[in-house]
């Protein structure tokens, strides 16, 4: 800050203060690559869990009402704290290798049983956008079909469509459904 002032003195942008101000305002500057002491603070090794703890110690304790804790709930409480702390903290998760999990007697394991709206949706987009672009369509036109998506909602209704869902788990695993194991 007492570098720039100094810069903008010299371009007469503040030639008008006195000198003697600058003087008695000056601090020593620090170096920046000097290394800091953090002596005063001590590191706690694990303050989420800490607090964590003090918030479930402050819930189960009932402070706001009339009687206190007995001592059988106060030692329940303390042994369930002693648990929580002896638990295994996990800071790196292994690597997940994404597995498929097998269609078994058009049995669908991931997600309803049913075509999701989303999932409708995506299959009658991406197939009328194919007939829009000349692609052949399964089922013969029906009269009262105007544009293209008419069409492709038709074939999704008739499950014509070549087309496989995958369906995947938040841990990668997926499961890819043909069209036809489906309800209607």
């Amino acid at each position: 800050m007492i570098r720039l002032y100094n810069v903008l003195r010299k371009f007469a942008y503040l030639s008008d203060t006195d000198e003697s101000q600058l003087m008695e305002s000056e601090q020593p500057e620090e170096s920046i690559d000097a290394p800091v002491d953090y002596v005063d603070e001590p590191i706690e090794e694990n303050a989420g869990l800490s607090k964590a703890l003090d918030t479930y110690r402050k819930l189960i304790d009932r402070k706001d009402l009339v009687e206190p804790l007995t001592d059988k709930e106060q030692n329940s409480l303390e042994k369930r704290i002693k648990e929580i702390e002896e638990r295994e903290i996990i800071e790196k998760i292994e690597e997940h290798e994404p597995v498929e999990i097998p269609c078994e007697k058009n049995k669908i394991t991931i997600g309803p049983p049913t075509l999701t709206r989303f999932e409708k949706a995506r299959i009658m987009g991406a197939r009328a956008l194919q007939l829009s672009l000349g692609a052949p369509p399964f089922i013969p036109i029906p009269k009262n079909a105007r544009i293209s998506l008419d069409i492709s909602m038709e074939e999704l209704e008739q499950r014509v469509i070549p087309i496989t869902i995958r369906r995947v788990l938040p841990n990668g695993d997926y499961q890819n459904i043909p069209i036809d194991y489906f309800e209607k």
